[in-house]
């Protein structure tokens, strides 16, 4: 990438335009810190429960374990740099760290849209043709699906970021963000070019709406089956196998919905457009543990088993 252009060297990031006075930034830093230490603990659990467990290793544990990575990773690349806005007076960043952020911020959630396609694949499976479905899913095609989701994110995050980093940055420097957000730093750009823009918003869009087609279809071919099922017992029995994804889903494309909106609409403010990206870097990672936690047996199970493994007392 060529930097001769450049004549900014660095961002100021101002976090939320409205929230500037200490007490305020004090108490959105402790009620963050609380959130993102949730974060770590329920995605590491999960984790560590797959990892731990030879009983999990199975297709659909080998996505939830994927799942909890991408989320974990993903609200790592952009809370921590909260943290050092609502806590320093002056939040710098190098132009090559924030394209970097950039960069691995929208791979990662890329990744899990398209890894969200292809747990709608994996129940697709299950439940329409459960009598192939160990002949079709296995381990190692699962490992190879996966790999295919984060090469796809890679290729087409790699574009839009490239295309913006060329761009001539002569000021102003000053982002109103918490972390480099696309779209936001493409605006600091001299001449700001609109069909730059466009392009960057239409492939973002299809990265996530394209899995969301997909999904649709797939539940679409499930409902279908599972009506087909005479008893309302195996009906039942058939649903809450989708359940947690379905509410995985529902979390993810609700948030990020939220941040095209509040992008969209003229006149939404700065701090509900930050608060709204806030919302999808935080809410996802901290819910799907707990969703997964409460809906799966085996891993109730698993935690169950390490409580009364840490509360039996040692035998000498």
């Amino acid at each position: 990438m060529n930097k001769s252009n450049l004549m900014v060297q660095e961002f100021i990031m101002i976090g939320f335009p409205g929230i500037q006075d200490r007490f305020s930034k004090n108490i959105l830093f402790g009620v963050l810190l609380v959130v993102y230490l949730c974060i770590i603990l329920g995605n590491l659990l999960i984790m560590l429960a797959f990892l731990a467990d030879q009983t999990m290793h199975t297709p659909m544990y080998l996505l939830i374990f994927s799942l909890a990575m991408l989320d974990l990773m993903s609200s790592t690349t952009t809370v921590p740099n909260l943290f050092v806005v609502l806590t320093s007076d002056l939040a710098v960043i190098s132009i090559t760290d924030c394209f970097i952020q950039m960069f691995f911020f929208g791979v990662l959630k890329a990744a899990e849209a398209f890894l969200l396609g292809l747990m709608a694949y994996d129940r697709y499976i299950a439940i329409c043709r459960p009598l192939h479905y160990f002949s079709i899913i296995n381990n190692n095609l699962v490992l190879k699906l996966i790999i295919c989701c984060w090469a796809i994110a890679f290729v087409l995050v790699a574009i839009p970021t490239i295309v913006a980093f060329k761009l001539p940055f002569c000021g102003p420097n000053k982002l109103a963000h918490f972390f480099c957000e696309h779209s936001t730093v493409v605006k600091l750009a001299c001449g700001y070019d609109l069909i730059v823009s466009y392009a960057s918003i239409t492939l973002g869009l299809s990265v996530k709406l394209g899995p969301l087609f997909y999904i649709v279809y797939s539940y679409v071919r499930i409902l279908k089956s599972v009506f087909k099922i005479e008893s309302s017992h195996g009906r039942l029995k058939a649903l809450s196998t989708c359940t947690s994804h379905l509410m995985v889903i529902f979390v993810f494309y609700l948030v990020g919905t939220g941040v095209v909106i509040t992008n969209s609409v003229p006149g939404s403010s700065e701090d509900v457009r930050i608060m709204a990206a806030l919302l999808y870097n935080v809410m996802p990672p901290l819910i799907n543990p707990i969703i997964y936690s409460l809906k799966t047996t085996e891993m109730q199970a698993h935690f169950v088993k390490l409580i009364k493994t840490k509360n039996t007392p040692q035998r000498h």
